[in-house]
């Protein structure tokens, strides 16, 4: 409760509380980058249902546009693709670089199905067999559908551990809808993307489903700009008053927390808003609905997790063997629980 200041109250006294209660700066509002996809739901419902009041800003070409604009300063948070933010993450740490951003947060955690697609009239490509040595079509060097190219060359035997390069040849042509279009136009051979988000092209004749793959690992997590954390060793020690995590990243977790819940127990609304504002069906909302999990906490994330993905993302030959998962992490959800 505010107090109120009497009248006989003199000026310097005045004056040294107003100076004690401005000494806190004030929260800052951090910028959300997101893909503008059914996975992002849980974050509608927080801004519309529980005053989040960050500024959502959509990345329909994904995670690796929102690492180029975590890194420029553009946006403070993302919601993304895990395999995308390791792979960054990873890279910068072998050239001794740092990336700007950690990992602070499980979003999802059920597994990505990316659906393997090509042009409707490319009658020679009928499968995943048929894909060696042809040009995928990716959104963006360094996004999950670049990397996922890797584990499907590694699942499929065709990486040459001998070389750095790209087991296909890689067309980056930015959005989805570029994708369809390139393989049509036989730019790219073959593009990789979330199934319900192609589905309704496939329903429509646009392009053609010739296999998918799922990702080994959680599909989505949540990473913060390194000045959203507190210093190193901040809630270390018996002694710890505080999270490792600033206020301001904090009170966005627990608005997320509060859109997951609503997502849950609302899932009409869900299908509802899946179903007009995005670019699905409502039997198809409905059909991911059975699909995916999020996770009841979003705060922290697993370094098994991590780790498996590093793990398979060196097998690949996206990473190299220099990589330490534990510098990727901001907050473990051992951690995390401190504070609940």
């Amino acid at each position: 409760m505010q107090r109120t200041l009497r009248p006989q109250c003199s000026k310097s006294i005045q004056k040294s509380i107003r100076a004690f209660s401005s000494s806190r700066p004030a929260m800052s509002t951090p910028r959300i980058g997101f893909v503008p996809e059914h996975f992002s739901t849980p974050i509608e419902f927080a801004k519309k249902h529980y005053g989040l009041s960050s500024t959502l800003i959509p990345f329909p070409s994904g995670t690796g546009h929102m690492v180029t604009s975590l890194q420029n300063g553009e946006i403070d948070i993302g919601v993304g693709l895990t395999e995308g933010w390791i792979a960054a993450l990873g890279k910068e740490q072998a050239t001794q670089k740092d990336a700007g951003f950690k990992i602070v947060g499980s979003y999802v955690e059920t597994p990505l199905c990316w659906a393997i697609s090509t042009g409707a009239r490319r009658d020679q490509l009928t499968g995943v067999h048929d894909l060696k040595g042809k040009t995928v079509g990716v959104s963006r060097i360094g996004s999950g559908s670049y990397i996922m190219s890797y584990v499907l060359a590694d699942q499929q035997g065709w990486l040459d551990s001998s070389s750095s390069d790209s087991p296909f040849p890689v067309e980056p042509l930015n959005t989805f809808l570029n994708l369809r279009e390139g393989v049509n136009k036989s730019t790219a051979d073959f593009f990789m993307w979330e199934h319900f988000t192609s589905k309704r092209y496939y329903d429509n004749g646009e392009i053609k489903k010739i296999g998918e793959i799922y990702t080994p690992w959680s599909s989505w997590k949540i990473v913060a700009a390194s000045h959203l954390l507190n210093p190193q060793n901040w809630s270390s020690g018996p002694n710890a008053t505080a999270p490792a995590l600033k206020e301001e990243l904090q009170d966005v977790l627990l608005k997320i927390n509060k859109g997951v819940k609503h997502f849950e127990s609302n899932q009409e609304e869900a299908v509802q808003y899946i179903s007009t504002k995005l670019d699905y069906s409502e039997e198809d909302a409905r059909e991911w609905l059975k699909t995916v999990r999020f996770a009841q906490d979003v705060r922290g994330v697993d370094k098994s997790v991590v780790t498996k993905t590093v793990s398979v993302l060196q097998k690949a030959g996206v990473l190299d063997s220099t990589v330490d998962p534990t510098h990727m992490i901001g907050l473990e959800r051992s951690e995390a629980v401190k504070w609940v």
